[in-house]
């Protein structure tokens, strides 16, 4: 009988050990993600956030003492503040060099509301108003090749930290409230999530 019990016990620590693994592996770094969206979006369109330039106040030690006070020490919260999003491999460089390329030429028709960011983080072209079929065409090619980029950079940010391809759409989602955040201060079309159209 005592066999049994031992047979049962390695059992149950097998599969709770198996079952720990597998949370670990799933585990997606949201707020890391949108740390390296905000980051990469701000450098892909430049300096124009204040955000930026804020400059942090010397904390008091009261201040520090209570901010560590509220720290939960949970393996879960721990392991958020440690992680780390990879975004500085050859690939991700290269895309937002590209996007950064394309940028100068985006912003007269992004100012103009021809083009806005959509709910799903891409550009979507609005109005062809004012627009001849030369510069229509042009858009459309810009419009084309940025979100061909924007889709790379989310599956690169993917396979650069090891995410399964199921995380592809999260990190797609996060960036798209970067997109649209990013942009409001611009004064730049946007997509809320019901579809309506925002300046």
């Amino acid at each position: 009988m005592k066999s049994k019990e031992r047979k049962i016990f390695i059992f149950v620590s097998f599969l709770f050990l198996a079952v720990s693994c597998v949370t670990v592996n799933i585990y997606f770094p949201a707020a890391a993600v949108e740390k390296a969206a905000d980051k990469i979006v701000e450098e892909v369109w430049g300096e124009n956030n204040q955000e930026t330039d804020k400059i942090e106040e010397p904390q008091s030690f009261l201040d520090s003492l209570k901010k560590l006070s509220s720290i939960k020490l949970g393996a879960k919260e721990a392991h958020a503040q440690e992680t780390n999003v990879n975004v500085t491999t050859p690939a991700i460089r290269a895309l937002k060099a590209s996007m950064k390329k394309k940028v100068a030429s985006l912003r007269p028709f992004l100012a103009k509301g021809n083009v806005g960011i959509s709910n799903t983080g891409n550009l979507m072209m609005r109005s062809n108003q004012g627009l001849n079929l030369k510069n229509k065409a042009m858009l459309s090619r810009l419009v084309k090749a940025e979100n061909k980029d924007r889709e790379a950079l989310y599956r690169e940010i993917a396979k650069a930290n090891n995410y399964d391809a199921s995380k592809i759409s999260d990190i797609r989602t996060i960036f798209a409230g970067s997109w649209i955040r990013k942009a409001q201060k611009e004064g730049w079309w946007f997509q809320d999530p019901q579809g309506n159209w925002a300046k």
